[in-house]
């Protein structure tokens, strides 16, 4: 199994920073990818950001130039550092993971930004 525990939310005011961290244990090997994902209240889970073993990054859109991934392969952890935050990246942000074939899921953590 694997597990995944997020930590950074919090809240904010637009313009500032914040920076996520997504520690993953367990069985954690084969590891295709690790990333982000958010969900707005009403609206559906979309990707932030995503890096690959290899390290090739994807990110939507809305965020480029805002937010970086990162990760450290020694610590089994993944960073979403988010600057310019505006209002409309309050959400809940959930770390995932993807080996074999599966994904899986941190339990989120809440990002508030007020303008």
């Amino acid at each position: 199994q694997v597990q995944l525990v997020e930590s950074g939310g919090g809240l904010v005011q637009a313009g500032e920073s914040l920076r996520l961290s997504c520690a993953a244990s367990g069985s954690i090997f084969s590891i295709n990818a690790m990333g982000w994902y958010r969900q707005a209240p009403g609206k559906q889970r979309e990707l932030v950001a995503v890096i690959t073993s290899g390290g090739t990054t994807n990110y939507a859109d809305s965020v480029k130039g805002r937010f970086t991934i990162s990760r450290d392969s020694a610590k089994n952890t993944v960073y979403l550092q988010m600057n310019s935050l505006k209002s409309e990246d309050t959400a809940v942000y959930y770390c995932m993971l993807e080996r074999f074939s599966v994904v899986y899921w941190g339990k989120g953590t809440l990002v508030t930004v007020s303008s």
